[in-house]
């Protein structure tokens, strides 16, 4: 089904992102902007992990987190290794709460309001999808733009 297949591209993408962040030579860069670039690298990885988990682990799986999104680009200097972290727990959510929506529940509406009223589930999980490509494009330019 759909579901699966979402959750197999989520699983290999964050394993992309978890991969950028590891790939940082200078932890300070995490937290650092270049040129017109207004939000670091790590700002976007809380931006992603909290986004993630409210929208699909909380909205439809009910794991209760509770989103923050001004402090997702606020708080500076979280530690590499609990960005990682918090991207692994994150990757179990998803394929959870993936795991468990029927054909039915993708085809129905998204439980609460996405980007317009009456989005099916299918299309916000496709659209969180291609949100979190796009940030993962953005963190893999800066780094490179910082470190070499």
């Amino acid at each position: 089904m759909l579901n699966d297949i979402l959750a197999t591209f989520y699983e290999r993408d964050i394993y992309k992102l978890i991969e950028e962040v590891n790939l940082f030579k200078d932890e300070r860069n995490l937290w650092r902007t270049q040129g017109s670039i207004t939000n670091p690298a790590g700002n976007l990885v809380l931006h992603l992990i909290g986004g993630s988990n409210f929208h699909i682990g909380t909205t439809l799986g009910h794991t209760g987190y509770v989103r923050n999104r001004d402090m997702e680009f606020t708080q500076k200097d979280v530690p590499k290794e609990h960005l990682i972290a918090e991207l692994e727990k994150l990757i179990t959510t998803i394929r959870q709460t993936l795991g468990s929506l029927t054909l039915r529940d993708m085809e129905a509406d998204f439980p609460g309001f996405f980007d317009k009223p009456g989005t099916s589930t299918t299309y916000v999980l496709t659209q969180l999808l291609l949100h979190l490509n796009y940030h993962l494009g953005q963190i893999n330019y800066l780094r490179r733009s910082l470190e070499y």
